[in-house]
């Protein structure tokens, strides 16, 4: 025991918490770094650092790092969500289909969250009050959502978009395309708005708290009366609805309602929450490093995609993936404690 106390071991664990704080910007700045030699066909002027490609990055990238952000919540607590590509994928498709047929955004945008949050709604009870396990939980309305995603499309069409009697209002690429500030668009805007709200709820709220409790020891939780099955059926509900909200910014930025849009995303998410450091056991995370976690698999997939095939870049994905595991692993807060 005494020999954990020496200072030898204390400045050690220190440099691991300083590594473990900022490793993930590193990564990023790493990224940018490379991509910035790289003279790929997608690149503005050859450029990946021109601003105008930078801009349309984020424009491009507001779906995935909401998602991201609200991810990392349900990582806290020791669950998973496998469902969030599905949902986006879903209520894309149905922020298309109500714009298709006449209903303001707002109108359209208030239906979509609401349908996001019954679909956490139903994540939660299958979890909590049917106790299954979260990935086999989600696994099923994975594929559920993304099969009713396909089933609303109508047959012989890929997605929903311009017909005969009915076209899209010039608005429907507004809230994803407009550039409103410094070439960036309202959704990357709301991104922003949506990554402090969760910080300040995940910070200093009583219910950030709660999280950190469920997910560090569900048990102690308990006994200390938490609700915990109250808490992380919120947090599915949440991010439900931020996944909704991801699905009208990503139904805006194509201009139609592609079923398969969402194809992915719960990857990418994991992969994000995993590079910010969040533990996969839950207890730990932070919503502002899984949203560079998230900025850094945006750069890598549109970057790889200016330069290299397609299925060399899901190769350097699942690469991406097995790295933030072994990193994750390595500074966890059980590595540290040793």
């Amino acid at each position: 025991m005494a020999s954990n106390c020496t200072p030898a071991t204390l400045r050690a664990q220190k440099a691991k918490r300083i590594v473990k704080d900022i490793y993930v910007y590193i990564i990023l700045v790493a990224v940018v770094t490379v991509l910035s030699l790289l003279k790929g066909e997608l690149f503005q002027r050859g450029n990946f650092l021109f601003p105008a490609n930078i801009a349309n990055l984020l424009r491009m990238s507001a779906p995935i790092l909401m998602i991201c952000s609200a991810f990392t919540l349900i990582f806290i607590t020791g669950n998973i969500d496998l469902s969030v590509g599905s949902t986006l994928s879903l209520t894309t498709v149905v922020h298309a289909i109500l714009v298709l047929n006449g209903f303001p955004f707002v109108l359209s945008l208030v239906i979509v969250i609401l349908l996001g949050i019954f679909l956490g709604f139903i994540n939660g009870f299958l979890v909590m009050k049917l106790r299954i396990t979260p990935v086999i939980a989600t696994l099923i309305t994975m594929n559920a959502y993304q099969g009713l995603a396909r089933y609303l499309v109508p047959p012989g069409i890929s997605s929903i978009t311009n017909t005969d009697t009915l076209k899209m209002p010039q608005w429907m690429g507004s809230f994803s395309k407009d550039q409103v500030f410094m070439g960036l668009s309202w959704a990357f805007i709301v991104a922003i708005v949506l990554l402090i709200a969760l910080v300040i709820l995940q910070k200093r709220t009583l219910f950030g708290k709660y999280l950190v409790a469920v997910g560090g020891n569900r048990t102690a939780a308990e006994l200390s009366g938490i609700n915990v099955m109250k808490v992380v059926w919120g947090v599915y509900i949440l991010l439900g609805a931020v996944s909704a909200l991801a699905g009208v910014a990503r139904a805006s930025y194509l201009l139609i309602g592609e079923p398969y849009t969402g194809v992915g995303a719960e990857t990418e998410a994991i992969i994000a929450c995993l590079l910010g450091g969040t533990v996969f056991t839950g207890g730990e995370g932070s919503v502002v490093k899984s949203f560079v976690g998230a900025l850094i698999i945006v750069c890598l997939t549109f970057g790889l995609k200016s330069v290299i095939p397609e299925y060399w870049q899901l190769l350097a994905k699942g690469g991406v993936l097995v790295f933030a595991v072994v990193l994750n692993h390595l500074l966890s807060k059980e590595s540290i404690a040793a």
